[in-house]
């Protein structure tokens, strides 16, 4: 769906990722904006992919789980639309306190939605489980 809905990663470190969507006809609702389901999947894609590339390969396995999502919704999105999340680090310190512990862990990754003049269009709160997994 991300990809039909055309959201791109376009940045990923350890610190922040940066996912874009532009208005096209497959993402556009009728009020001439960006649907609100794809400006979340992107969203949550944004902190995702941050979650994945430390859970990608790692020993023991761990789950990741999105358990809860706040957004505000400021702006109309048109044209091209950047999501920034720069929880990296706090991603990856929830993830080794769960390996350490062994209990769950959550985490609410804050991502900044703007539009091509820097005006903020959302914000999205989405709340992470992870949990490493005994075998």
């Amino acid at each position: 769906m991300a990809f039909l809905s055309g959201i791109k990663l376009k940045e990923l470190s350890e610190t922040h990722s940066v996912v874009q969507i532009k208005y096209k006809f497959l993402n556009k609702n009728p009020f001439g904006s960006i649907y609100f389901a794809c400006l979340s999947m992107a969203g949550e894609l944004a902190s995702g992919m941050l979650a994945a590339s430390f859970t990608y390969k790692r020993n023991p396995k761990i789950s990741m789980l999105v358990v809860g999502m706040e957004v505000e919704f400021i702006k109309k999105a048109v044209g091209l639309i950047t999501f920034k999340c720069n929880q990296g680090k706090d991603i990856q310190v929830a993830i080794e306190k769960s390996i350490e512990t062994g209990e769950g862990q959550t985490i609410d990754a804050i991502t900044i939605a703007t539009d091509e003049g820097r005006d903020m269009v959302a914000v999205f709160k989405i709340k992470w489980s992870f949990k490493s997994k005994t075998e």
